[in-house]
Order: C-alpha cells, then sequence, then structure tokens
C-alpha cells in the first residue's frame, strides 16, 4: 500500500516482519510513542501502519521507532532523469522538493549523470515526484531505455553544436575589433549594426538561460542560469540605453553589446565542452552496456533458432560460435574454447573453457564452438548485477559532496548580494555608473556554482568506472572515499591467501590401515562443500557409505555416526571438548603444523569413551602472486594481518612464506568479528574474504573486500568486490581510492579557489566581463578534464611488486 497522505494528518507505511498480534502491539505501541502521534493502528493482514497525528512526525523518525521495534519499513528504489539542471544549488533545489513528497525516505540527485535516485516507503505515485520536480523549476521523466536514449542525445548534441556555432558567427564581427584595439586599429561596427549582431545572441541563444533563470525565481530559488541572465542583461541592457540615449558632450557613449555576446558564447562554448566531457566519465559503464546481447541461437528438438534474448529461459541450451558474445550465463555441455572476459573482469588473457566450465555473458567465444546450458539470464546474469553495482556506485554521494551541497544552497543569493553590493559602492563613491554595472556583472558571471557541483560525481563516475573496466566493483561512493584512508589489511587464509584447494597430503593412523582412517573421515564429509572435505573425497574415490546424524560444529568440525560409533573430526579444540587424548600423534601433528599443514584429527567412541583413531594433514598452497601482491601493499604503507581458523603452526607457515606481519589464529567466525573491531583500534581496516563464515568481518570492517570467487554472502556483504582472484587488485582498488578522492580534493580546491579568487577580483574592478565570462565557462571544464586524467589510471601488471605510479 502507498507510504502516502490519504487525508489530512495520516500517514500510512508498509512494515516488513510482522508474524502475530503480539509484533502488532510492539509496532503500535512503538509509533504512539513518537512525538505528535495521537494514534496507530497496524494491520496484520495488509501488512501496514496508519499514524494519525496534529504534527506528522518525518519518515526518518518513523522508520527509526520501527526498527527500534525489530521491524522494518518496505521501500522501493525509483529513478527518475532531470531536466534543466545546471549548477549545484540546483541539486539541492530538486533533492528538496523530492524529500517533501509524501513517502520519500531518501533522494540523491547527480548533476554529472542528471539522475535522481529515491528510496520510498512503499509505492509512491510518479506523478507526484514529476510534479514536485516542477514546481521547483525543472523537468522530470522516466529514464528513457538506451536505445531510445541514444537518438534523443545525438539530436540534442546537433542543437547544441548548431546554436554554438551560430553564436560564434555572430559574436566574431562584435569581438574582432576589441583585438583590432590591441594593435592600434579601430575597426569598431556601428552601434545600430552592433545591436542587431548581439541581440539574436542574447534571447535566442541565450533563450536557454532566462528560462531556467525565470523557473528558478518562480520557484523562490536561484541558480547559475539567473546569475549569467542578470549579468547579460545588464551589460546589453546598458549598451540599450547608451545607443538610444546617443552621443554625450564626452563624445560617443560607450556600448558593450560585445561583452554580453561573448559572454554567452563563451559559456555555450564552456557547456558544449562539458556535456562532451561528462559523456566521457561514463564511458565504463557505456561500454559494460555495450555488451549486452540482443539475441541468442537456442538448441530445439526441431533444430537451432535465433529468439530475443528476453525469450531465453534458465535450463535453455544456446549454441555459441566463434567470435560471438557468449548471450547468456552457464555452463558449458559441448565443446572447448577460451573466452575473453577482459571487459568484464579485467583478465587480459582468454580464458579456457572446457565441459562444465562456467561462462560470463558478454565475454567473447575465441576459437571453438561450444553448447552452453543457460543458468542465468536478464537481470540475474552477472553482466547486470556488475553494471546494477556501477550504476548504484556512481548514483550515490561521497561524504565530503554533502558539504559541497551545504555551500551550494547558499551559493546564488550571497553572489547576488555581492554583485548588489559592487554596484552601490562604485556607484556611490566614484559616481561612475558605467564602471559600477559591469563590475558588478563580471561579479556576476564569474560566480561559478557548475565546477563545485560537478567536482566529486565525475570524479566518483570516472573512479568507479576506471576500476570497474580493471575488474574492481565498488558498491559505493562513501566506499571509495574511505578506501584512501585504509591502512590495515586483514586477510581470512583458506581460499583468500591461499587457492582454497588443499589436498591431502599424509594419513596417519593411531590403530588399524590408513584406507580405514580415509574411509571413516570420508563418511562423515560425504555430503559437505568444504574443501577439505573435497579433499578427503578425491583421495577415498566413490562408493563410501555417509555417516548418520551428520552435524557441524561451527568452527570446529563434524560429528556423526559410523555403525553404531559415534565419531568426530575436526580440529584440536572439537577433541579437547570431546575429551580425546592426541598425545600418540602431538609431536607428528606439531612438526606438520609448523610446516604449514592444516590437520584434521579423528576420533570414534569405543568401549572406554571416545578414542583417537588418526590425523589427517592437507596442504593448501598460497595463492599464486600472493606474495607480491603483500610487497605492494607494505610499499603502501599498510599492515597486512592475517586472521584464520586454521591451526596456528599452518596460519604462521603461510603468514612467513608471504611476508604478512601479524597472526590471529585459530579464530572461530564468530571471532572474526571481535578481532576487526580490535583491529579498528589502531587504524582504517580493510577485510579481505570469500566465505559465508567471512561475511561478519566483512561488513564490521571499515571497507569490506570480497573476492569475486567467493560466494554471493560475502560479496552482498562487502563493499568491494574482485570480479577475480587475483590479490593484486586489492592494493590496485585502494590505488584507484586513493587516486580518485585526491582528483575530488583537486577538483573541490580549484572550484572553491577559483570563485574565492575571481568574485574578489571582479568586485575590485580588476576583471572585465568578458575574461570573467570566459573564466566562469571554462572553470567547469577544467574541473572535468582534471577527472578525465583519471581514465589514465592502469592497474599494475600481474606479479610486479612495485606500486603503481598512478597511486
Amino acid at each position: 500500500m502507498s507510504a502516502a497522505l490519504t487525508a489530512a494528518h495520516t500517514l500510512r507505511v508498509p512494515i516488513e516482519g510482522m508474524t502475530c498480534a503480539s509484533c502488532v502491539g510492539r509496532v503500535e505501541r512503538a509509533l504512539k510513542r513518537l512525538p505528535g502521534v495521537e494514534d496507530a493502528s497496524v494491520n496484520l493482514a495488509t501488512e501496514t501502519a496508519e499514524l494519525r497525528a496534529d504534527a506528522m512526525p518525518d519518515l526518518a523518525s518513523i522508520r527509526q521507532a520501527v526498527e527500534d521495534a525489530g521491524y522494518r519499513i518496505a521501500t522501493n528504489e525509483l529513478e527518475l532523469a532531470i531536466g534543466g539542471m545546471t549548477c549545484a544549488s540546483c541539486v539541492g533545489r530538486v533533492e528538496r522538493a523530492l524529500r517533501k513528497v509524501p513517502g520519500v525516505m531518501e533522494a540523491s540527485v547527480n548533476l554529472a549523470t542528471e539522475r535522481a535516485r529515491m528510496r520510498t516507503a512503499g509505492e509512491v505515485p510518479l506523478n507526484a515526484l514529476i510534479d514536485a520536480v516542477a514546481g521547483a523549476g525543472y523537468t522530470a521523466t522516466a529514464p528513457a531505455a538506451d536505445a531510445q536514449q541514444a537518438p534523443t542525445q545525438v539530436r540534442r548534441d546537433r542543437h547544441e553544436r548548431q546554436h554554438l556555432l551560430i553564436a560564434a558567427l555572430l559574436t566574431a564581427p562584435l569581438a574582432l575589433p576589441m583585438l583590432g584595439l590591441l594593435v592600434g586599429a579601430h575597426w569598431m561596427l556601428p552601434g545600430w549594426l552592433q545591436f542587431a549582431l548581439a541581440t539574436p545572441v542574447q534571447f535566442w541563444l541565450g533563450a536557454r538561460f532566462y528560462r531556467a533563470a525565470w523557473r528558478a525565481v518562480r520557484a523562490g530559488t536561484g541558480n547559475m542560469d539567473l546569475l549569467v541572465a542578470l549579468g547579460t542583461s545588464a551589460g546589453y541592457g546598458l549598451s540599450v540605453y547608451h545607443l538610444v540615449r546617443g552621443a554625450t558632450h564626452h563624445g560617443p557613449a560607450p556600448l558593450y553589446f560585445e561583452a554580453s555576446a561573448v559572454i554567452i558564447t563563451l559559456i555555450l562554448l564552456g557547456k558544449f565542452l562539458e556535456a562532451r566531457a561528462k559523456r566521457q566519465t561514463t564511458a565504463a559503464i557505456q561500454a559494460l552496456q555495450a555488451l549486452k546481447p540482443f539475441t541468442a541461437r537456442v538448441r530445439r528438438a526441431d533444430g537451432d533458432i535465433d529468439v530475443p534474448i528476453d525469450a531465453v529461459r534458465v535450463g535453455d541450451r544456446v549454441v555459441v560460435r566463434p567470435g560471438e558474445r557468449f548471450p547468456v550465463d552457464g555452463v558449458v555441455l559441448e565443446g572447448r574454447t577460451h573466452a575473453d572476459e577482459s571487459l568484464i573482469t579485467g583478465e587480459s588473457l582468454p580464458v579456457a573453457k572446457d565441459i562444465g566450465d562456467r561462462v560470463t555473458g558478454g565475454a567473447v567465444n575465441a576459437e571453438g564452438a561450444v553448447l552452453v546450458q543457460t543458468q542465468a539470464v536478464g537481470a540475474e546474469s552477472a553482466l547486470a548485477r556488475i553494471i546494477r553495482l556501477v550504476e548504484d556506485a556512481q548514483a550515490k554521494k561521497a561524504p565530503i559532496q554533502h558539504t559541497v551541497d551545504r555551500v551550494s544552497a547558499v551559493f546564488v543569493p550571497v553572489v547576488i548580494a555581492l554583485a548588489v553590493l559592487t554596484l552601490l559602492a562604485w556607484g556611490l563613491l566614484t559616481g561612475d555608473w558605467n564602471a559600477a554595472v559591469l563590475n558588478a556583472v563580471a561579479v556576476l558571471v564569474i560566480a561559478c556554482p557548475c565546477a563545485l557541483g560537478l567536482a566529486t560525481p565525475t570524479a566518483i563516475m570516472a573512479g568507479t568506472g576506471v576500476a570497474a573496466r580493471a575488474g574492481i566493483l565498488i558498491k559505493d561512493a562513501e566506499a571509495l572515499e574511505l578506501a584512501h584512508r585504509v591502512d590495515i589489511v586483514a586477510f581470512d587464509k583458506t581460499g583468500t591467501l591461499t587457492a582454497g584447494r588443499p589436498r591431502l597430503v599424509e594419513t596417519l593412523p593411531v590403530q588399524g590401515s590408513s584406507s580405514m582412517l580415509l574411509e571413516r573421515a570420508a563418511a562423515l564429509q560425504a555430503a559437505s562443500e568444504h574443501p577439505l572435505a573435497r579433499a578427503v573425497l578425491e583421495a577415498v574415490g566413490s562408493g563410501v557409505a555417509a555417516a548418520t546424524d551428520v552435524q557441524a560444529v561451527p568452527g570446529r568440525g563434524v560429528t556423526g555416526g559410523i555403525g553404531a560409533a559415534a565419531a568426530w573430526l575436526g580440529n584440536e579444540a572439537l577433541m579437547q571438548e570431546v575429551g580425546v587424548d592426541v598425545a600418540p600423534l602431538a609431536g607428528r601433528a606439531a612438526d606438520l603444523a609448523a610446516r604449514g599443514h592444516t590437520l584434521a584429527w579423528l576420533a570414534t567412541q569405543g568401549v572406554d569413551g571416545p578414542q583417537l583413531d588418526g590425523l589427517l594433514a592437507f596442504r593448501d598452497e598460497p595463492r599464486a602472486g600472493a606474495r607480491e601482491a603483500i610487497a605492494r601493499l607494505h610499499a603502501l604503507g599498510i599492515r597486512t594481518v592475517m586472521i584464520s581458523g586454521d591451526n596456528a603452526g599452518a596460519a604462521r607457515a603461510v603468514a612467513r612464506s608471504l611476508g604478512i606481519d601479524e597472526v590471529h589464529a585459530p579464530v572461530r567466525p564468530e571471532q572474526k568479528v571481535e578481532v576487526v573491531r580490535a583491529l579498528k583500534g589502531g587504524g582504517t581496516v580493510a577485510m579481505v574474504g570469500d566465505g559465508l563464515n567471512d561475511a561478519p568481518a566483512l561488513a564490521a570492517s571499515d571497507v569490506g573486500i570480497a573476492m569475486g570467487s567467493g560466494t554471493d554472502v560475502a560479496m552482498h556483504a562487502a563493499a568491494i568486490t574482485l570480479m577475480r582472484s587475483d590479490l593484486a587488485l586489492v592494493a590496485d582498488a585502494l590505488s584507484v581510492s586513493r587516486r580518485t578522492t585526491r582528483k575530488i580534493h583537486q577538483n573541490l580546491a580549484w572550484a572553491f579557489g577559483y570563485n574565492v579568487i575571481g568574485i574578489p577580483l571582479a568586485a575590485l574592478g580588476l576583471l572585465n566581463p568578458v575574461l570573467a565570462g570566459a573564466a566562469m565557462a571554462f572553470s567547469s571544464v577544467s574541473v572535468l578534464a582534471n577527472t578525465l586524467l583519471l581514465r589514465r589510471w592502469q592497474p599494475v601488471p600481474a606479479r610486479r611488486p612495485e606500486v603503481s605510479r598512478a597511486a
């Protein structure tokens, strides 16, 4: 049900998580405690809460009350394309307008992508959001599909280019005489001809500024267009006044048509270049979207047929020929080939694909025809999820942007006030009202809130884009900004620092044969997907009867029944809990652990209680390139830590071979969070893991980094996902974060510094309005040009210990 005002002082919100009447009571009591709420009624059947209040609390307070009671408000996400924004102050106005719509919990507007994203409590009518944006002086539409958007963008570019060319042709005869004055030539055109050339530039080609300014004024606010419209109109109006008035006893009256026309032309040029640069910052996401296939060749009983990609279903068998893109995620059923996954994972070399191997939609089938069984299509495909993650990251704001938004909210009113003060000060103190008007115009046109609005979002877009191209998916802008401060990186061991494919290398029975020991261990692990279980099952082969009543003991091992006897398989902690004496093999176990082996003890119930049957030793080799990756982190000044559930000897052996600074082992899954929290006392911590038991630690860290080869749970809990199992990407992720954050700071320093220096110079009469207009037009372009340097960032080639110079 809609979260909308259904009557005066009445609000309905959808509630999730309720299961019984007691839940209803808890939610009602929590809502009734809110200030101003007269009554709250919760309906379990419709899962909605209705509040009545004299002064309705904001949604943030309502949400907090519901969450404190142990439930949550059901939310939706919406996106709108916003038209008419020109600067950072526009962003703030659109956000405020959207947040006033009943049911909107959060609203975030991105000036670079011209998109607004909202989180709403239930369904909010699209018309209400569009009307709210229109009331603020802008336009809003549902985002067009990519195929529809491209022709519209082409037409818009052609229109902008034509207007810029016409403005330049009309302005050139006005501007060239100004250059002639530098060499003593007097080429000034007659006043009425200047008027004829300047008027279409002012009111036709510059009409966009008047329209946007009027919308802002009507909404009771201001923006960059208002500054441009006021400034150029003042110069143009003063010139018309002098032209009509005619010559004075001091000679011909001064005309400033060229200043207004040149300012408008330069700003149009700046906007044209700015639009091109903004599109370049989204090049990475556009490249990913271009990988989406439109058709697939599906094998049917009567032959192969081409169908639209939307018609492909999970389980369909798809034929992929050499040179074609894989249209779906799936598993190879027939054939062998290599897949070029460079645009998806950043892996530069083609990856061999054999029967049973997974393929990713969007990758290129390099050489052999293969038959693929579909496992995921559409929104659930890996490519769609990657695009969604990158788009989400680009849409969200970095924490530093909130400070910029607060400045932008008061920027235009302050500039207009300074221009009025400049006009009055020069006019009253000097009596030269011509100079007063020109200096006030210079103040208006040099002020540029555009650069402030573009400084952060464009850098975020470029940074997340180049990271995605390298196989690094960054979930949000906050993670990108925070990662540059990381000074401790903690790693899980198995599957992260090691390959995650342990081999059984030794079996040590206390009594009986090695084969009997192996069979009992295999019986306990017959249904397990644990890496150690797979190693045991590979060693014993097939035909093993599974144990009964098998139960996992988290962080310790498994227990079950073999025949009539209870059995335990796990680490030394499990043996101690059961009361098994491991002394017969303790010496050998210590030696194996010191050399980096993982140990599993097997015990069964005997006549006199649990007795030790034997010991299994496993070896999991460090991941290729892990030592070089750790060396790169050290070169970045980062301390490295290993957190492992393995025995201390094995963990320390791996840590020594890789050069890791600190080891915590053995650590149970629930203890990993405690270790991470303790590490956070010494700095900003990134946690790298791949397993289900790593998810809590990833969430507890400042920056969670999940290996793309790991579980979906780990990837969901992490702020950064590495699309391939290459530990060098950890340093690359921190490197691109540092580079992006530095670009944000450089852009903001330029944007703030430009206004702080330029506005006083203009007010003091030290800047000609034409120069002020040129500076304003190119301030945004310079910010974007600096941002585009991020596209030159490249990850360090594999197996090289030195740090990227881009870092």
